[in-house]
């Protein structure tokens, strides 16, 4: 039991090695390393805090930290492309543009956009506000309005909060003494940091399968575009670039394996989805300078 508990420990120390502070890297390599720092006891303090007083909703700092967590797995898999710091600090921009016109603005920690050095074409986002676009999607964009096209799909589904209701999902079908013994741990302040450690590492895992896996609900697919949307629209962004994204992407999908093929509808469908899309008069006025800067 001694080792299993020291064992839990180890693993949460990696798991909560994940932090990133401020909007877009700078140096060569600093995504990865920005990504990639904290101490144990300051981790497991924190998720301490989180898990002794959740209840039956997750709060913003139990989005915060679940979303590191699985941030960790996420750079697991994939690797942060350094090659280009000013592409990641363009792309943190548009974020924030995005973000600052939405209705949820503000998350636990802020947002942040990373590059994943990967030419399948992909995406992901966690609850706690990382966004990771890979190389491959990012070349499908042929214009500003395009890459903030697919980061608002995936700010959407942070601001729907579409993570926490795969969590309640999960917490749903375990059987009735898992399901016992899960809300003992989430319930008690006074449960042992095994218990809690358990609670965590199963909600990590059941996201993670998600995102790499199984891929969010095809309503929930259908719902983030939409949203994307009304975000594109709010920030002066077309929103048209959204299905126009959507046509280069399944052009190029047919070559790369994985990715979006495995986790989202095609696009094909999400464009009908979508329907006919009014245009947007409010960003007219900026549209040549978003060439400039997307040319540059």
């Amino acid at each position: 039991m001694k080792k299993l508990i020291l064992g839990l420990f180890c693993a949460l120390w990696v798991v909560f090695a994940v932090s990133a502070e401020g909007q877009g890297q700078k140096a060569s390599g600093s995504g990865q390393a920005s990504l990639l720092s904290g101490d144990v006891s300051d981790a497991l303090s924190g998720m301490d805090k989180a898990l002794a007083t959740a209840g039956d909703e997750m709060t913003s700092i139990d989005d915060y930290y679940l979303g590191r967590a699985v941030a960790v797995n996420i750079l697991g898999s994939y690797k942060i492309y350094t090659a280009n710091p000013d592409l990641t600090s363009y792309l943190n921009k548009i974020c924030l543009a995005i973000t600052v016109n939405s209705p949820n603005p503000v998350l636990f920690n802020g947002y942040h956009a990373e590059i994943l050095d990967s030419a399948e074409i992909n995406a992901f986002a966690t609850p706690g506000g990382h966004i990771f676009l890979s190389r491959g999607l990012i070349a499908c964009a042929d214009s500003e309005d395009a890459l903030a096209a697919v980061i608002a799909h995936e700010i959407a589904h942070i601001q729907l909060r579409h993570a926490a209701a795969i969590i309640q999902a999960q917490r749903t079908v375990q059987d009735l003494t898992d399901a016992g013994r899960r809300a003992a741990a989430i319930a008690s302040r006074d449960s042992s940091p095994a218990e809690r450690a358990v609670l965590f590492g199963e909600d990590v895992s059941s996201l993670t399968t998600t995102l790499f896996k199984s891929g969010y609900a095809q309503s929930q697919e259908y719902e983030a575009d939409t949203t994307a949307l009304a975000l594109l629209r709010n920030a002066g962004y077309d929103p048209s670039a959204l299905p126009a994204v959507l046509q280069v992407m399944e052009k190029n999908q047919k070559s790369h394996a994985g990715g979006f093929n495995n986790t989202h509808p095609s696009p094909a469908s999400r464009i009908a989805s979508l329907g006919r899309i009014s245009g947007n008069t409010r960003g007219r006025d900026t549209l040549s300078s978003r060439q400039s800067r997307f040319k540059k």
